[in-house]
C-alpha cells in the first residue's frame, strides 16, 4: 500500500510497484488509448470504484474530468522545462539512468508514453546530452533493470519503478533505497530441526 511521508509525498512498496508494472504491462496489449480508458473505467466500475473518465469539450477533443476534493495530482511539476534543463537538475550519471529520465520526459512532459529507442536517441540529441554509444543497448539495459516495460508494437514504456526512481534524482541516496525496496526478498531455507523447534 502507498503511504505518504512528512513531506507527503506517496511512498510505494515494492507489492505496489509490481501490481502496477502487471496493470501496466495488461494495459499495453491494448492497440488504443481509448481502448484503454474504457478497460480502466470497466475495473474501476466492478469494483465499485468512481471512474476517472476523460470528458469530450464541445468541439469533440478529449479533455480531463476535472480533479475533485479527494483527488490529488501526482505530477505537480513544472512542464514548461526544457529537456537540456530537466537533464540537468537530475543529474543522470549512468546511460541506464539517462534513458529512464529521458523516458520519464518523454511520458510526462511530451505525452509520449509509448516510445521507441529513436525517440530516445532524439530527445537525448535535443537535450544536448553525451550521444550513446549504443542506444539500442542502453534501452535495452534499462529494460532489464525495470527502469522500461514493453509496450505494444515493439515500443517501450516508463515503468513504476523507473518512475519512482527518476522523481527521486538527484537524491542518489533516495534513489537507492527504491531499487532495495524493489529487490524481492529471498526466502532462508529453514531445516526441518528449525521447523521442530518453532512448534516447541
Amino acid at each position: 500500500m502507498a503511504v505518504r511521508s512528512e513531506d507527503g509525498e506517496a511512498r510505494f512498496s515494492s507489492n505496489d510497484l509490481e501490481i502496477l508494472n502487471e496493470i501496466l504491462r495488461a494495459l499495453a496489449k491494448l492497440d488504443s488509448a481509448p481502448d484503454q480508458e474504457r478497460m480502466l473505467n470497466t475495473v474501476a466500475t466492478f469494483l465499485g470504484l468512481p471512474a476517472h473518465a476523460n470528458v469530450r469539450s464541445g468541439n469533440g477533443a478529449l479533455s480531463p474530468s476535472p480533479i475533485t476534493s479527494n483527488q490529488e495530482s501526482l505530477f505537480s511539476e513544472d512542464r514548461s522545462i526544457s529537456p537540456k534543463q530537466f537533464m540537468f537538475e537530475k543529474q543522470p550519471k549512468t546511460d541506464i539512468e539517462k534513458v529512464a529520465c529521458l523516458a520519464y520526459y518523454l511520458t510526462h512532459y511530451r505525452e509520449i508514453p509509448h516510445f521507441k529507442t529513436l525517440d530516445i536517441s532524439k530527445l537525448n540529441t535535443e537535450a544536448a546530452q553525451v550521444k550513446f554509444a549504443n542506444a539500442a543497448v542502453a534501452v535495452d539495459n534499462a529494460t532489464k533493470r525495470n527502469f522500461l516495460a514493453l509496450a505494444s508494437k515493439g515500443m517501450k514504456q516508463l515503468s513504476a519503478l523507473g518512475e519512482q526512481y527518476v522523481l527521486a534524482l538527484p537524491d542518489r541516496e533516495k534513489a537507492r533505497g527504491i531499487m532495495e525496496n524493489a529487490r524481492p526478498r529471498r526466502r532462508t531455507k529453514r531445516t526441518s530441526q528449525q521447523r521442530n523447534q518453532d512448534y516447541e
